[in-house]
């Protein structure tokens, strides 16, 4: 192997990778996110005079 070919090759290694985008699962996230804060309200709502 030829430093020609070294160089080359620790170009690719040192590469940044290509990031592909999910839309499922940024769906999944929103929807979570949404949920908590779902939650989040029911528990400030309901909270202070719900009692067990």
């Amino acid at each position: 192997m030829t430093d020609v070919a070294r160089i080359e090759k620790a170009r690719q290694l040192l590469a940044e990778p290509t990031v592909r985008s999910n839309a499922w699962g940024l769906l999944a996230a929103a929807s979570a996110m949404a949920l908590s804060a779902v939650l989040m309200a029911g528990a400030v709502v309901l909270g202070p005079g719900f009692g067990v």
